[in-house]
């Protein structure tokens, strides 16, 4: 097996010279690296990162710590396109990843730095954090730096990356109301998520813009869950058979209320039109086919990995990224477009 020794030898420095240029220390001529470099792919290196982690107090590896993942979460790839996103990163760059799992309970038996310690990570990124869990306080106290999926909360340590969440739900109602829908009811995702905060602000804003009565009675949370959106939307649909429309924080409740519309003999959308958020896959795949809110969950991810590894290596210009959402109206609001 190469060693550096046999490395230094081939190119003519000392064994510290070949360590400070692997492991990537400034102080070491440019020529000098790349044929320390070189060198190294001829003799088929194999550095040992657990060493090279110990020396430099840095594993180069990240975490994507992922909260409330269930067997439902099959459906609604929103995870794996992030977690793709994620991965095609650290590639590039040459890092490494590990995904590991929580709960709200898991989270008081084990502290956020107690993981990422334990684990040997340098930075993570959250996705599916609750605005109660116990993570999102612990991250701005910690010193270990991690970037939030969908929650702006920005500190020292902490960025975070999402999509302007009002401005989509604004889409969403605005696309219904020149539809010619003035009756629209909601089914939001639960109280602790962010993101139900701002898509359940952006629907009453687009009401009330249009001069619309904001009805809260025709509001429901669905729990971002296909059979509790369906239930919800029956209810209400028995309750107020004057709605026309709905608006759902995620495509999965989407088809949870596009099945009670069924259930009840109407038809979509020509009795009652569905709009979700996400644009999963399997929204283009519904029959009808679903108009949403497109979000690019594998920018998402990339750009999530992107930020955490320049504040990791100091190089943040900025700890907020905005990706822009995107209208797809599809069957579910609109009859024969394709």
């Amino acid at each position: 097996m190469t060693t550096i020794k046999d490395i230094a030898k081939a190119a003519g420095v000392s064994i510290t010279t070949v360590s400070r240029a692997l492991n990537g220390y400034s102080d070491v001529n440019e020529n000098t690296r790349q044929k320390i470099i070189d060198i190294a792919r001829q003799l088929n290196y194999i550095p040992n990162t657990l060493a090279r982690g110990l020396v430099m107090n840095k594993s180069k590896t990240i975490g994507l710590l992922v909260s409330g993942l269930t067997k439902e979460s099959a459906k609604d790839n929103f995870t794996f396109e992030v977690l793709a996103g994620v991965n095609e990163y650290v590639s590039e760059v040459d890092y490494d990843m590990v995904l590991f799992s929580t709960t709200s309970t898991k989270q008081r038996e084990k502290t956020y730095t107690q993981l990422c310690r334990e684990r040997r990570v340098d930075g993570a990124i959250l996705q599916g954090i609750r605005t109660d869990d116990p993570y999102l306080h612990e991250v701005v106290e910690s010193d270990i730096p991690c970037v939030l999926i969908d929650i702006p909360i920005e500190s020292r340590t902490v960025g975070y990356v999402t999509t302007d969440n009002v401005l989509g739900a604004k889409k969403a109602v605005r696309h219904l109301i020149e539809l010619g829908h003035k009756r629209i009811a909601m089914i939001n995702g639960y109280e602790y998520a962010f993101v139900s905060e701002q898509r359940l602000k952006g629907f009453k804003e687009a009401l009330l813009e249009a001069g619309l009565p904001v009805r809260e009675y025709w509001i429901a949370n669905g729990a971002f869950r296909e059979e509790i959106a369906e239930q919800e939307a029956l209810r209400l649909l028995q309750h107020y058979p004057e709605i026309t429309a709905f608006f759902c924080a995620s495509d999965l409740m989407a088809l949870g209320v596009i099945k009670a519309v069924k259930r009840l003999g109407k038809r979509v959308p020509d009795d009652v039109a569905v709009i979700g958020y996400d644009d999963i896959i399997l929204a283009s795949y519904s029959s009808p086919s679903l108009s949403t809110i497109a979000q690019d969950k594998f920018a998402m991810g990339y750009e999530a990995a992107k930020l955490l590894i320049a504040m990791l290596e100091g190089k943040a210009d900025s700890h907020i990224k905005i990706l822009q959402t995107e209208l797809k109206a599809r069957e579910s609001t609109v009859k024969g477009i394709k």
